[in-house]
């Protein structure tokens, strides 16, 4: 099942519960014995990452990396969404993303989550397999995120701009803390080795140097000209205008409201934040954040 589906009758947004002590809403937790029983392969790539910390941006490179030389096509015709599958989304009757990882016929598959570490299915631990996970700094995320949730119609409503700010310190959004989930992961990159841990600052500052770094990690050999293209292929404006990665055909995003993929820089939190909630930010970002090897940049 695609999200291919036309034009959908969306039910109210939903309400956010505690689900094992994360924030969620029922797409994402209806499955939840179904995607805890999925059955990884060892090749399959897992790409987790907080929602809207580069995400797409990564799938399309892996996307890339792996199949523009042996199916072109799929660059023209797939939907990136269908593609790199959201392993946990589930609209009854309608979507499972679950469904769509186990229909897809390509070696490796290329998988997609937003779960917190303690959440990720059991089996991609047991196979080894190889793990991305993005992390983008909290401000951008969060500025991000509140767009993101304005203009997707399965997401809560997000309120005003500063009750969100306040609801994303708190991790009173969808995948809960964003504090956790990029601590959670990175700790346990210590205990995992096949658990590749990349910042999308980096990325913006140097695609193609971590373009190469992902191929090592992969072990892929690509030549230089190849990785160039790719690097080229996946800048923002590319992607913004490229339909089967900028997510303009998917029935559930209003882009009335806002793009999908609407700045891709990092520093736009200079835009949002006021100068009190930035010093508030600051001030608890500093409680929430002890682990001194965990660094974030805020501009680049």
């Amino acid at each position: 099942m695609s999200l291919e589906f036309g034009k959908m009758d969306l039910p109210p947004r939903p309400e956010l519960f505690d689900f094992h002590g994360v924030s969620m809403t029922h797409y994402f937790t209806d499955s939840w014995e179904n995607v805890q029983n999925f059955k990884a392969r060892p090749d399959d790539i897992l790409i987790a990452t907080y929602p809207k910390g580069g995400t797409t941006w990564v799938s399309y490179i892996l996307d890339l990396l792996y199949f523009a030389k042996t199916s072109p096509e799929r660059q023209t015709s797939i939907p990136i969404y269908d593609r790199v599958p959201f392993l946990e989304l589930y609209i009854p009757s309608v979507f499972s993303g679950k469904d769509l990882v186990e229909g897809l016929s390509t070696s490796p598959r290329l998988i997609k989550t937003h779960f917190p570490v303690q959440f990720v299915p059991k089996s991609f631990w047991d196979q080894n397999c190889k793990i991305v996970y993005v992390a983008r700094n909290a401000k951008d995320n969060m500025v991000s995120y509140f767009h993101f949730d304005t203009m997707n119609q399965i997401e809560p409503d997000p309120g005003d701009w500063s009750s969100y700010f306040r609801r994303f310190m708190e991790g009173k959004i969808v995948y809960g803390s964003w504090y956790d989930h990029v601590n959670g992961w990175w700790k346990k990159k210590q205990t995992y080795s096949n658990l590749h841990y990349m910042f999308f600052e980096d990325m913006v500052e140097d695609t193609e140097r971590e373009i190469n770094k992902l191929c090592s990690f992969l072990g892929l050999s690509l030549s230089a000209e190849e990785k160039r293209q790719i690097s080229g292929g996946v800048q923002f404006d590319n992607m913004k205008n490229n339909n089967m990665a900028n997510y303009s055909t998917n029935p559930v995003m209003d882009f009335k409201i806002s793009p999908f993929m609407r700045k891709g820089k990092v520093g736009d939190w200079k835009n949002h934040f006021t100068v009190a909630q930035n010093e508030e930010f600051d001030e608890d970002y500093k409680k929430k954040m002890k682990d001194p090897s965990l660094q974030f940049r805020t501009e680049i």
